[in-house]
């Protein structure tokens, strides 16, 4: 049952270097940047969002993924699963109005698979990049790269998916959309969605807790996600897999790494989701073939490159 858990809302990404790292995110992927703060954070926004942001860029020592903010429907929602996460067993810390530039007041907890997420209701609205809000174009000029019209979704690595998935289900009202299943019938992979989108965020059981494999950014058309192959070429970027298709999900897809060594996706089209769909289940005899539809075989590299 739905919870009031809206969409994806923003990421906080672990880099070496902002400078370098606002190459691949603003220049390569074409995010808009917004501005910097005094913690030396850079904020980006695809130009189809209409919240001020949803990627943030943080100074650090090692690269990954510092949390995942889901956007809810008011101040109400929050209170409400702030009280359930803690039944729940999280570990919930309150964040201020203002730490996030434009955004609200957050509440942080953690999951089974040691990841940090954050739910918050109030983040200042913008608009989409250079479109007016009456009688928009198609379009705005001036984007520049890839054109990455949103954040979309993160793919995480930890232990305990089951404990997560019974978070995600009970407490926060995601779906369980896409599945992959061992011979036992143990679910090594889940695909967990809040709208109607083919995920809002995943898991892949993994040994280690807190992993951080891809964030990922949505394109309207194949042509883009091929314009976005040349262009990871023309830059002399570090690629990792594709253009090519995804079994599960079906989406057509791209990954390839920051300077930081956090992987990044691009990717368009994917199957869709209501809440009375049963999950679509893969099994790992045909994992090859569900991860990377055409070559049918697995890429190395995508399961053991983590941040």
């Amino acid at each position: 049952m739905r919870k009031g858990v809206m969409r994806p809302g923003h990421v906080q990404i672990r880099v070496l270097d902002v400078e370098e790292a606002l190459k691949h995110y603003r220049d390569l992927l074409g995010l808009i940047e917004v501005e910097r703060d005094d913690k030396g954070r850079a904020y980006l926004k695809g130009w189809t969002e209409v919240d001020k942001f949803s990627v943030v860029l943080t100074p650090a020592d090692e690269p990954g993924m510092d949390f995942m903010g889901f956007k809810v429907v008011d101040e109400k929602t929050v209170d409400k699963l702030r009280e359930e996460l803690m039944g729940f067993g999280c570990n919930v810390e309150d964040i201020p109005e203002g730490e996030l530039n434009g955004c609200g007041r957050r509440v942080r907890f953690d999951t089974p698979t040691g990841h940090n997420f954050e739910i918050y209701a109030t983040k200042e609205q913008t608009g989409k990049w250079g479109l007016s809000k009456v009688n928009p174009e198609a379009w705005p000029r001036g984007l520049t790269g890839i054109k990455a019209t949103r954040f979309d979704h993160c793919l995480l690595y930890g232990d305990d998916i089951d404990g997560t998935l019974k978070l995600f289900q009970e407490v926060l009202g995601f779906d369980l959309a896409e599945q992959v299943l061992d011979p036992e019938g143990n679910r090594v992979a889940q695909f967990l969605t809040a709208s109607m989108k083919a995920h809002d965020v995943a898991f892949i059981k993994h040994p280690e807790k807190n992993k951080f494999h891809h964030a990922s950014f949505f394109l309207e058309t194949w042509e883009d996600v091929l314009r976005a192959a040349d262009l990871i070429s023309m830059t002399d970027t570090s690629l990792d897999i594709g253009p090519t298709r995804h079994g599960l999900t079906h989406g057509k897809t791209i990954y390839f790494f920051d300077p930081s060594g956090n992987r990044s996706e691009v990717f368009c089209g994917g199957d869709y989701h209501y809440p009375d769909h049963e999950p679509v289940t893969w099994t790992t005899e045909s994992l090859g073939k569900a991860i990377f539809y055409h070559d049918r075989q697995l890429n190395e590299r995508f399961l053991t490159a983590l941040t």
